[in-house]
């Protein structure tokens, strides 16, 4: 299959969607299947919807990507070789991912098929790229926040391709990696099955300012809901910038939509391809056809060429309403969706008596031949060249249309009307096959499924929970503390019963590092930084400001919170001569055992239980932690971080202030949702309003024999940092029940589950 320079990538969540897409100009659409992919509401199809859809794609000379894009439980990778063996084996082209182990499973099982690293994984810099490309990717899908600038630093730097959005629904996390849907609403973004709370209204609110009122405006509580992207003025800037496929959202959206976006998208890239810059104009009519296939009051050209700003949110509930675009709707239906998309085929036959029937068909360089039964000698009427020009020319059930058609008869010859008619389909259909097999990927047979080695007899290690149990060994929890406050360090020093301490990097800030590390160390405990959640071209110009202030501080480790950050950290190393080990956050998804493999095979020292994975689930992650000798880490006390955004809340209703401050956001029912900014790397954190607590459930911790128990502050002060954890020791490590330190709490999914 010819590449082209620049693909122009399509959503299709039906059948109909992908053909509207095809039709319309798409070189190719992602889509996905019946399991595992992040968009479950889509009307996605069945095995053999896709497979179908698989040969349709290629008999039109486009490709098809996969979206196998949700995070994986360890009891769903069992699934995942017989779930993709019959789309592999049908040639499918491509893979987009998110899970680490899922990727590592495709990489072992499907030899040849392409993998692209999903925008979920939060790709916002050349590290993170380097990362993928090493993991085994040829294709990395950016991250939406990411600049113009930044993206071009992984098309110089890098061989690798690059897939970015540039129409469409914008999250306001980053990248989707939200935790705000399941938190609240138990259902799981990170599975595809996001219920949009950043749609809703909320007032926002700063609690030191007396009033209470709040500081949006009654018609603009729409303050997470983000405007769609579009990008049609800037599309010669994204093409230049390095970007090889332009990528469509939508697949929720109807073939209608999808048709209509694409065949907008086809006009201009074309434009800019054959007449450059010169001839690029965008006409206003275009732009005013996409909002009446759907308008969110407007749209932005997103991160591209600016960080974040209050001009990127709709504000408002909906844009006033105005009649749909009929005429355009009847259009797009009749010329694309109803449609069905022909092929030119060039054909020649050939008929002389003593000769077996000949005719052979092309299409895109592509040959099918066929031969039939021998011409016969007239006895009356001969055959004419027009009688069998009109049964050879009848393409009606096929793919195809004649553009030309030639015929050879020599002699009177007699040749039934039936032979005509088998020797055209006989034809038709070996060209549709050949059509197919041309532009489906060449592999490899697959790799024979590999179980995992199960911990316990002629493993690394033993499982320490038998071990203990066998010798009467009371379980005895260690201790963690996250911090995000100076004012936390002294009631956590205070505490003979945590070994390790954890600083948030912007949250104490490089004047304080040796200092807070010195009196981690004289309290007899270790101290590792805490690197940004959110690793851009702000947080590697701060870090390279202040790298000699980071590598004298004397921290005895680094808490990884994005995957790019192994790849900084290991060129630091390397720069330094300094041997720095590092663990892996919550947000560092490692749902299923094969993550655990990914991370140790990294270099990685621990990993820390996800928010979203209930106790069962945590089980095997564990257990694999130990049989890798690697460290697991569970929090028990916390405000789970939610969403992570580029976009700030304080500068959206009351303009940059430059500081870092708490703001509350008021929701429908009351609840107040903490939002945090971190200025230093210009990013939000909005907090689930009730704490993870896991006090009372000590006997269900200790069965899991997590390496540490941690604590994860954020927005505590000095006082209520004491409380918690006195409560909290006290019952884990003592025996000693009292009262709840707090009114409100949450079991997170410990216990409830999340689909």
């Amino acid at each position: 299959m010819e590449k082209r320079k620049v693909e122009i990538l399509a959503p299709a969540g039906s059948f109909a969607s992908m053909k509207a897409a095809v039709a319309a100009g798409a070189d190719a659409v992602y889509m996905g299947g019946s399991r595992f992919g992040a968009r479950a509401y889509a009307e996605n199809p069945d095995e053999k919807g896709l497979l179908e859809a698989i040969d349709y794609v290629h008999l039109h000379g486009r490709r098809l990507y996969m979206t196998v894009n949700t995070l994986f439980k360890e009891n769903e990778l069992k699934d995942l070789e017989d779930y993709m063996r019959p789309y592999y084996d049908r040639g499918l082209d491509g893979v987009i991912v998110q899970d680490l182990g899922a990727m590592a499973f495709m990489r072992e099982h499907f030899p040849g098929l392409e993998l692209h690293s999903s925008t979920q994984m939060t790709v916002t810099s050349v590290y993170g790229a380097a990362l993928m490309k090493d993991l085994g990717c040829s294709r990395v899908v950016t991250a939406r926040e990411m600049s113009l600038e930044e993206i071009h630093r992984i098309h110089e730097q890098l061989d690798i391709e690059i897939e970015s959005f540039v129409h469409g629904a914008l999250c306001y996390c980053y990248s989707g990696q939200c935790l705000m849907s399941s938190l609240i609403g138990g259902r799981s973004g990170n599975r595809g099955r996001c219920a949009q709370p950043c749609r809703l209204p909320y007032g926002v609110y700063d609690p030191k300012k007396e009033g209470n009122k709040p500081l949006n405006k009654a018609s603009e509580k729409h303050v997470l809901s983000l405007k769609d992207l579009c990008t049609l003025d800037i599309l010669p800037d994204i093409i230049e910038a390095g970007v090889y496929s332009l990528k469509i959202e939508g697949r929720m959206k109807s073939p209608r939509y999808t048709a209509g976006v694409v065949s907008v998208y086809r006009k201009y890239v074309d434009r800019y391809l054959a007449m450059g810059r010169k001839g690029y104009e965008v006409d206003p009519k275009d732009r005013r056809m996409l909002l009446d296939l759907f308008d969110r009051g407007g749209f932005t050209e997103g991160y591209y060429t600016q960080h974040n700003g209050r001009n990127m949110t709709a504000l408002k509930e909906k844009p006033e309403f105005r009649e749909g675009n009929q005429p355009l709707f009847d259009y797009l239906d009749q010329t694309y969706v109803e449609s069905e998309m022909k092929e030119p085929v060039s054909g020649w036959a050939r008929l002389r008596e003593g000769e077996a029937a000949y005719l052979s068909l092309s299409c895109r360089n592509v040959k099918a031949e066929a031969w039939g039964q021998i011409p016969q000698a007239a006895k009356n009427q001969p055959m004419s060249e027009e009688k069998v020009r009109r049964q050879l020319g009848k393409t009606g059930g096929t793919p195809f249309f004649f553009e030309d058609l030639s015929i050879d008869i020599q002699g009177n010859l007699f040749f039934p009307v039936q032979a005509l008619n088998e020797l055209r389909r006989e034809c038709f259909q070996k060209l549709e096959e050949e059509l197919i097999r041309q532009n489906s990927p060449k592999r490899g047979e697959g790799s024979v499924l590999q179980s995992s080695p199960e911990c316990g007899e002629g493993s690394v290690s033993s499982n320490r929970r038998e071990e203990k149990e066998n010798t009467g060994e009371i379980f005895t929890p260690s201790f963690s503390a996250y911090l995000e406050e100076p004012c936390q360090l002294a009631p956590v020093l205070s505490r003979k019963e945590i070994s390790l301490i954890y600083l948030e990097a912007g949250g104490f800030g490089p004047e304080r590092w040796k200092e807070s590390v010195d009196r981690c160390h004289q309290a007899g405990k270790q101290c590792w930084i805490a690197l940004p959640q959110i690793f851009r071209s702000h947080a590697e110009r701060y870090f390279k400001k202040h790298r000699n202030l980071f590598l004298e501080a004397g921290f005895d480790g680094v808490l990884i919170r994005a995957l790019e950050e192994v790849v900084w950290l290991k060129n630091v190393a390397e720069e330094s001569g300094k041997q720095i080990p590092y663990g892996l956050d919550a947000c560092v998804y490692d749902w299923n055992s094969r993550c655990v493999d990914v991370m140790k095979e990294l270099g990685a020292s621990f990993i820390t239980m996800p928010w979203e994975l209930t106790s069962g689930e945590m089980e095997p992650v564990l257990k694999e932690c130990r049989r890798q000798q690697m460290g697991g880490e569970l929090i028990i006390y916390g405000h789970a971080p939610m969403m992570v955004s580029a976009q700030c809340v304080a500068k959206t209703v009351e303009g940059c202030t430059h500081r870092p401050h708490l703001l509350m956001m008021k929701d429908r029912t009351g609840a107040l949702l903490p939002v945090k900014n971190h200025c230093d790397f210009c990013y939000n954190t909005i907090y689930n309003p009730s704490p993870l607590s896991l006090l009372g459930m000590e006997r269900q911790v200790g069965r899991l024999d997590a390496e540490r128990l941690r604590f994860q502050f954020t927005k505590e002060d000095g006082p209520q940092t004491e409380v918690v954890l006195h409560a909290f020791i006290d019952s884990f490590v003592y025996g000693r029940t009292g009262d709840l330190p707090f009114k409100d709490f949450t079991r997170g999914h410990f216990k409830r589950g999340v689909e």
